[in-house]
């Protein structure tokens, strides 16, 4: 049995809310991508997706609603870098490496922990499938 099949749940609920996107099984992961209507719906899908014991180990997802999706591609690039971003925590992720990725520096993961201070209490406790902001970067 493929992880499609074990996911099978998730991709159904996927699909109800109609995802754009797609659940694609390579190299041995289940790569979930897309947007929805909402943070509600996007929440659904992780809720459907976590019911499998494994899917820390199984599942590379970025989930994400309509008004956070990237910006499309007639936006001007100042439009684009000061629109609000956020993240969902996948594992192994620490604010550093997200820093790095998102601000060009994993010494500015301070920045990501006070612009989520409303959900973190410590700066090395996050958790998988938390939804970061992520600040513009300067």
């Amino acid at each position: 049995m493929g992880l499609r099949d074990t996911y099978g749940a998730a991709i159904q609920v996927a699909k109800s809310l109609h995802m754009q996107g797609a659940a694609e099984e390579r190299d041995g992961k289940l790569h979930f991508h897309g947007t929805v209507q909402n943070q509600e719906e996007a929440n659904r899908i992780w809720d459907a997706i976590k019911t499998v014991p494994s899917w820390r180990t199984d599942i590379i997802a970025d989930i994400r609603p309509l008004n956070t999706a990237p910006a499309a591609a007639a936006q001007s690039e100042a439009a684009a870098q000061t629109a609000p971003q956020t993240y969902t925590v996948k594992s192994g992720d620490t604010l550093s490496k997200i820093a790095k990725e998102f601000l060009g520096s994993a010494g500015a993961y301070m920045e990501v922990f006070n612009a989520n201070r409303d959900q973190l209490s410590d700066p090395d406790k996050i958790k998988v499938g938390q939804v970061l902001k992520i600040p513009a970067k300067h």
